[in-house]
């Protein structure tokens, strides 16, 4: 059955609308998330927040994503992966709606609600995408898995626009109210998007299979061939049955962590130094970062190309080590001025490119190297791994800056070059676990893929049991 949908040369009209969907889910998922970045870069003075203070407010949401993404990850991996979309849509809409209603100084309460919203978006992320790789052919993954997070930095730029423009009239507490708005809109487009076919297929569910396919296809169902007896359900996986595939948790989980890592230290951090590099206001940074948002969105569309053309290894190399290196270069350089222009802030657009660029990369790759039993969990994992990355990368800057200080220019550009060198050395991390330890998956089907990863896993079993028999 699946052969018809490894042969396609083009996508078809329904495939093309599941990823539209995808694409616009992801986009106002991440919209959502970052709305803080700009709404503590508004609180943090007239509520006179530490750094510690501000660090706990921004990490909260990188818990909450760390458990999100493994127990929806599970989830979708035992009862489906439309149903559990839909949960985590409902999950952090409702969370960002109540936070409206935040009172002055009511850190504490911001903080609890982040962590809701971010249980929510790590669980849609490690869903949305393995559900539309499941429905494309394998010549085609690589591009739609990274045009599909190509959407985030459009959502960061919402943020952004809705911070520079928005703020003055409806206030900070109105982004919370206007973030509720997108996400009960995920929910109504992609209500019509069904069941992925492969995951019915574990399941035994073969003639649901069928006429998911058929309708991705456009084809009679009667068209395609049964792959297997109707119900010849396979073993259900373990959330434990990911350590049998060690190479696959190596890889995912490494680059997961360097990339978040980095990339969340310095993109929650970003609008409050902004502020205090250039001497700015909140409403002024958020502008400047619309730039380094639309970087982050061309350069997720040129990896998306990129892991197609020449693979998932070198294009997740080439990202991870351009975001080391030109962070290193924002700290030397942060001083720096052509004219009135900051090339602090030019750097940062470049780096974005890579920074932001990278997760084309790092989540379809982090799927398409698990079995389909396993997907969502493994995926779920390595995100939720990469999680710690939201939570050391800010904190690491605020243990480097000093998280007992109230923010000032003067302990924001002292610790600089250090604060940057800690979260390059993440990206760098990423960088040495694609060359080192990746598998490529460029142009093989999720079913290749999957034997590979199953002969590889015997092939050490029969090499242990001598050993254990001496």
């Amino acid at each position: 059955m699946l052969n018809y949908l490894e042969r396609q040369t083009s996508l078809t009209g329904n495939q093309r609308r599941i990823i539209f969907a995808a694409v616009l889910g992801d986009m106002l998922e991440f919209f959502d998330y970052f709305l803080i970045g700009y709404v503590v870069a508004f609180i943090a003075g007239p509520w006179k927040l530490t750094f510690g203070q501000s660090a706990f407010i921004l990490l909260s949401s990188g818990f909450g994503a760390m458990f999100g993404a493994v127990f929806y990850g599970w989830l979708a991996d035992k009862i489906g992966r439309r149903k559990v979309f839909l949960m985590t849509v409902l999950n952090f809409s409702i969370a960002t709606g109540i936070l409206t209603f935040t009172r002055d100084n009511a850190w504490l309460f911001l903080a609890i609600f982040r962590f809701i919203i971010g249980f929510g978006v790590g669980g849609l992320y490690c869903v949305d995408l393995p559900l539309v790789q499941e429905f494309v052919p394998a010549s085609k993954r690589g591009l739609v898995g990274g045009l599909v997070t190509a959407s985030v930095p459009i959502g960061v730029l919402l943020g952004a626009a809705l911070g520079a423009y928005a703020t003055p009239y409806v206030g900070w507490r109105g982004l919370f109210a206007i973030g509720m708005i997108p996400g009960l809109l995920t929910l109504l487009i992609r209500a019509w998007v069904p069941e992925s076919p492969r995951w019915l297929i574990q399941m035994g569910r073969i003639e649901e299979a069928r006429k998911s396919l058929a309708w991705a296809l456009e084809m009679d169902p009667a068209e395609l061939p049964l792959s297997a007896p109707e119900g010849e359900k396979q073993r259900m996986s373990r959330l434990s049955d990911i350590f049998r595939y060690p190479r696959s948790l190596a890889v995912s989980w490494i680059t997961n962590l360097g990339a978040q890592t980095g990339y969340y230290g310095l993109t929650l951090w970003v609008p409050t130094l902004l502020v205090q590099l250039l001497g700015v206001t909140p409403a002024r940074a958020s502008f400047l970062l619309i730039f380094v948002n639309f970087a982050g969105l061309f350069g997720r569309v040129g990896l998306s190309y990129l892991s197609d053309a020449i693979g998932r290894k070198g294009a997740g190399a080439i990202a991870s080590f351009g975001a080391a290196i030109l962070l290193v270069l924002a700290a030397i350089y942060h001083d720096v001025f052509f004219g009135t222009v900051s090339l602090f802030w030019l750097i940062l657009i470049v780096n974005n490119a890579f920074a932001d660029g990278g997760f084309a990369i790092v989540g379809p790759y982090s799927a398409e190297v698990w079995p389909v039993a396993l997907r969502t969990t493994g995926m779920g994992s390595a995100y939720g791994f990469g999680g710690l990355g939201k939570v050391i990368g800010p904190l690491g800057l605020a243990l480097i800056v000093g998280s007992s200080n109230i923010i000032t220019p003067k302990a924001s550009v002292a610790a600089l070059f250090p604060a940057f060198s800690y979260l390059a050395g993440f990206f760098a991390l990423a960088g040495f676990a694609y060359i080192f330890i990746g598998m490529e998956t460029k142009g093989r089907s999720l079913e290749n893929i999957e034997h590979d990863l199953e002969a590889s896993r015997t092939t050490e079993l029969s090499e242990a049991k001598p050993e254990e028999n001496r």
